[in-house]
């Protein structure tokens, strides 16, 4: 597999490489080895989950509070959706940076983002299901809101129309006002926590 720093630091592509047969295709989606020596960071799934969405949906953008945190790899495992990978993290080089990553299952391209960092997509196709591996499990009010349509982020989501989304998302704070009400990590919180737990390669 490829595992490729994106233009937001900290956060990474990864590129399996399919192995074709007569009978369709075999790919890693996973390694931890590989993913430690791209990353530096232990990953351990404690948490899986999925959710599906029509065409047109939008989610987040989501991040999680430092603690518990929740580090994430993220796969489109059926339909589409354009994927924004957003930092978070108050002090960071790359704070209210973004990239941009299509997904869907003939590609198969994950993106693995640590705590501190901001996910938000939109379907491109009806029944659009995404899979999350999660470093924690969920923790009831800890999730961090913020408008997918904030101006100042300037996201390219190429909407033709108003996107579908949650109540929740809708009133989502702005970055500069969830920054000014303190609901966001710190870099140097988020560093501590990507090299806090030991792994059995050290």
């Amino acid at each position: 597999m490829l595992i490729t720093e994106t233009a937001v630091r900290d956060a990474y592509r990864i590129q399996p490489e399919p192995i074709p047969d007569q009978r369709g295709l075999f790919y890693e989606a996973l390694r931890h080895t590989s993913l430690r020596a791209a990353t530096g960071h232990a990953f351990e799934v404690r948490q899986v989950h999925f959710t599906v969405s029509h065409r047109g949906v939008l989610r987040g953008i989501h991040g999680t509070a430092l603690p518990p945190g929740q580090g994430k790899i993220v796969t489109c495992v059926r339909g589409a959706a354009l994927t924004m990978v957003v930092d978070l993290r108050v002090g960071s080089p790359t704070f209210g940076h973004h990239d941009v990553v299509r997904q869907d299952p003939h590609t198969a391209t994950a993106l693995y983002l640590p705590d501190g960092l901001g996910l938000a997509y939109v379907a491109l196709a009806d029944d659009t299901c995404v899979n999350y591996l999660c470093t924690q499990e969920y923790v009831h009010g800890t999730i961090i809101d913020v408008d997918a349509l904030d101006p100042a982020l300037d996201l390219p989501w190429n909407l033709s129309g108003p996107p579908i989304r949650s109540l929740r998302d809708e009133a989502a704070p702005s970055l500069a006002a969830a920054e000014a009400a303190g609901l966001l990590p710190t870099y140097e919180d988020c560093l501590r926590v990507y090299h806090a737990d030991p792994s059995p390669d050290d």
